[in-house]
């Protein structure tokens, strides 16, 4: 399935907010966890608010993956320091001081999964990073060959992000790697 990836602004907020459902895709975060932590927890509306000005006031904040005119897919990618909470994880705090962008969330239209929407948002990520002149692309995501690894993967899979091109820097904890991929030797 060839998806059409474009990142998100203003006018593709009704795609995003129709992707993300009454719900706000995982309960109610709207995206928002990894910028304020455990306080996006019963503040569903609030968080979508807190998105939809991100959405208005900067550069996106992150992709929507489209399969004609329905948005199937999202992945939040951003420079790292627009979502401190990661900093707040001694599992996620930074293994350098490159100034890295992070792909910290996913979500995928339900009838969608399982059909490689989280792959081809990861390249489209890298290239997105890559435009931006950054110099690495992180991800945190949960390594379900661990044992005792969770099955919520909204922060993607190690294997996903090895098939990318991706490549472990640290691990602090058993089912969550750091995973980064230097992008000098992809093109703009």
């Amino acid at each position: 399935m060839k998806l059409t990836i474009l990142p998100v602004t203003p006018d593709l907020w009704p795609a995003l907010e129709d992707l993300f459902g009454k719900w706000g895709a995982s309960n109610g975060c709207w995206c928002m966890y990894w910028r304020i932590g455990g306080a996006y927890r019963g503040k569903r509306s609030e968080n979508k608010e807190a998105l939809l000005e991100i959405v208005k006031c900067g550069s996106p904040p992150g992709l929507l993956a489209f399969d004609g005119d329905l948005a199937v897919g999202w992945c939040q990618v951003t420079p790292r320091d627009a979502l401190p909470w990661l900093d707040r994880m001694w599992w996620f705090r930074p293994v350098d001081d490159m100034p890295v962008w992070s792909i910290s969330c996913f979500f995928v239209r339900r009838s969608y999964r399982r059909q490689g929407v989280m792959s081809q948002l990861i390249v489209a990520a890298l290239k997105t990073a890559k435009r931006a002149r950054a110099s690495a692309l992180e991800a945190y995501p949960i390594d379900t060959s661990a044992p005792k690894s969770t099955s919520n993967t909204f922060t993607g899979t190690a294997a996903a992000f090895t098939r990318a091109g991706f490549k472990e820097v640290a691990r602090r904890a058993s089912a969550r790697p750091i995973m980064r991929h230097e992008l000098k030797a992809i093109p703009r």
